[in-house]
């Protein structure tokens, strides 16, 4: 029976399939391995990580996007585009005004599959405001499903709500509506029944649900909950594509490392060995042994000469420094921080003392640190909480400023210079429209500006990152953040080289073997590549997109020629500047590091 739905969808888009005179195009599986830092994997550390290196292609010069967290990074893998287009700015955004009940915040956490459908229904029928690679391979026929951690998992078909078409597997699959469970087609549950399966995650009461980071410290992996993810890959979605007889794209978004690293207790309160302690480890071989069973899998069912297997992480990894003596937060006592370090909320108890502005938490309830408290899921500064002159949405190592009052232009230069007062500032962006500001660059110029629909951040704050002296920093950066993590632990999201370096890596029919890629990548290419392989054109509304890469093509194999930038924003008062160090090819920007030379991991200082 011809599907109206999908040929409607791909008349909408803008999509088509390969030529029918055309080889069918190879399967593709996206292995993201959540928070795997470029340099930690060796066939010590992580054997089938390593495999997929050694044998395909290694892309050593990769790059997440800024800011360095999760979310922002899976709408760069699902749609091809940067983040100001696809207006995914952070883990926790702000939205203006609050989404329902029990919703009661103006900032919005991301990792939700309820808020998704929430972002949806308020920017359009589609937040991202771009096509997915797996609505596009859906749209064309093609089998696809996604298998993983909740929130990203869901970016990557975020439009795929109804049980139909994508089949979307993670952390609330099984429960109830009321628990935010996506709806899922009965023959999958069925099937992930007969093998033998529960019908829901194994919840190993670790940060399963997104929280839980302020624990005492884990000294496990997630083994439990990935081996199940795991299983319905290669016992479920896999025989039922291989069945189907047509292409596939399948995503599986592993929690480790990442979810072990937030957590570790291999560390607590110092700061080695920080996120390379033994259950950082565990996480990373844990990772590796399930893309390792995937591998196997499709040996046994006969996909392997025709699938590519590519293995991205979002971002890279930190160690989490709470140590900021000169930030006004940490003059004050709180019942769960240890005297002297700074709590979450720091940079919003800063900023509400040097604008002489009332602090009100995310909820926008009033905070009174001189009595013990510091604020949670965000801030709102002002004197109406309701109409706030401030909004701080903090995203671990870089926080996203609004500016929602009446004058956003003068308010940005009083945040701009009270942040270059600050010794853990490492970079500060500012929107094109309110600037240029001294000590500031433009968000334009690292991709934050472009044809977004949710509201764009009017500055951007990345915290100042350094290294322990273990003899490659990127092994053991060190960062400060605003999260609940604490001091020891492991954190991401600033601008240093530790974050933005992620492990890339592909395998298969398509991709060069044994190859060592020299030019600069990113997440943002995946789109393009995949959909160049799989014969899909996709039509975008945006222009910050990123590019083919051609260069670790069987098909094509030319080399990309590289330039190398340094930009610097003009110096505040103090001679604190921004430093913004790139590469390009073409027109395609690559970020590697910013801010200020001595307090940003991997920046290049001038002799």
């Amino acid at each position: 029976m011809f599907d109206f739905r999908r040929a409607a969808l791909a008349l909408a888009l803008g999509l088509c399939a390969a030529a029918p005179a055309a080889a069918q195009p190879h399967n593709v599986i996206i292995f993201v391995a959540d928070g795997l830092r470029s340099k930690i994997v060796t066939p010590e550390t992580a054997p089938a990580l390593a495999a997929v290196r050694s044998e395909g292609v290694d892309f050593k010069n990769s790059h997440s996007l800024f800011p360095t967290v999760t979310t922002p990074n899976a709408s760069a893998i699902a749609t091809g585009h940067r983040l100001g287009d696809t207006g995914d700015f952070g883990n926790t955004i702000y939205v203006g005004k609050p989404f329902p009940p029990p919703f009661v915040s103006p900032l919005a956490g991301l990792e939700d599959d309820d808020v998704l459908g929430l972002m949806n229904a308020r920017f359009g029928g589609n937040y991202l405001n771009e096509t997915s690679l797996l609505q596009a391979a859906d749209a064309a026929g093609y089998s696809t499903a996604v298998v993983g951690k909740l929130g990203p998992a869901a970016v990557q078909a975020v439009t795929a709500r109804e049980g139909k078409g994508t089949i979307v597997i993670d952390d609330s699959t099984g429960w109830s509506k009321d628990f935010g469970a996506l709806p899922l087609d009965p023959e999958v549950a069925a099937a992930i029944k007969a093998a033998g399966l529960a019908k829901t995650t194994p919840d190993r009461g670790l940060n399963t649900w997104g929280g839980a980071y302020n624990m005492p410290g884990v000294q496990i992996a997630n083994v439990d909950q990935q081996a199940w993810f795991t299983a319905v890959a290669t016992k479920v979605l896999l025989p039922r594509f291989k069945a189907a007889g047509k292409p596939f794209v399948l995503v599986v978004w592993s929690r480790d490392p990442d979810g072990t690293q937030h957590n570790t207790g291999d560390s607590l309160n110092a700061l080695t060995p920080g996120i390379n302690g033994p259950t950082s480890l565990a996480a990373i071989r844990n990772a590796s042994d399930n893309l390792g069973a995937i591998r196997a899998a499709l040996k046994e069912l006969g996909l392997e000469g025709d699938t590519n297997v590519i293995v991205t992480a979002d971002h890279g990894f930190s160690t989490m420094s709470r140590e900021a003596p000169t930030s006004a937060s940490s003059k004050f006592r709180y019942p769960d921080v240890v005297p002297g370090f700074i709590p979450p909320g720091f940079l919003a108890i800063d900023m509400a003392q040097a604008l002489g502005l009332p602090l009100n938490d995310g909820a926008g309830l009033p905070v009174d640190p001189k009595q013990g408290f510091y604020p949670k899921r965000g801030a709102l500064l002002g004197k109406d909480a309701k109409a706030p002159e401030v909004v701080i949405a903090p995203n671990g190592g870089a926080s996203l400023v609004y500016l929602p009052g009446a004058d956003p232009a003068a308010m940005a230069r009083r945040v701009v210079g009270f942040l270059t007062a600050q010794d853990y500032v490492g970079a500060i962006f500012v929107r094109d429209a309110l600037g240029p500001i001294p000590g500031a660059l433009p968000t334009s110029a690292v991709g934050l500006a472009g044809s977004a629909v949710t509201p764009a951040p009017d500055i951007v704050v990345s915290f100042k990152s350094f290294d322990t002296g273990c003899g490659d920093p990127e092994l053991c950066g060190v960062e400060i953040a605003d999260t609940e993590q604490q001091h020891g632990q492991g954190i991401h999201g600033s601008f240093g080289r530790q974050d933005t370096h992620n492990f890339m890596a592909a395998v298969g029919p398509d991709f060069k073997a044994g190859f060592v890629d020299p030019s600069p990548v990113s997440n943002a290419d995946w789109n393009p590549t995949l959909s160049h392989l799989l014969g899909l054109t996709i039509a975008p509304k945006g222009k910050e997109v990123g590019r083919v890469m051609g260069e670790a093509l069987v098909a094509d194999g030319a080399p990309r020629p590289v330039e190398a930038r340094s930009i610097r924003s003009e110096p505040a008062a103090n001679g604190f500047f921004t430093q913004l160090d790139s590469q390009h090819v073409g027109a395609t920007p690559y970020f590697d590091a910013a801010g200020m030379p001595g307090r940003t991991l991997g920046l290049k200082v001038e002799p």
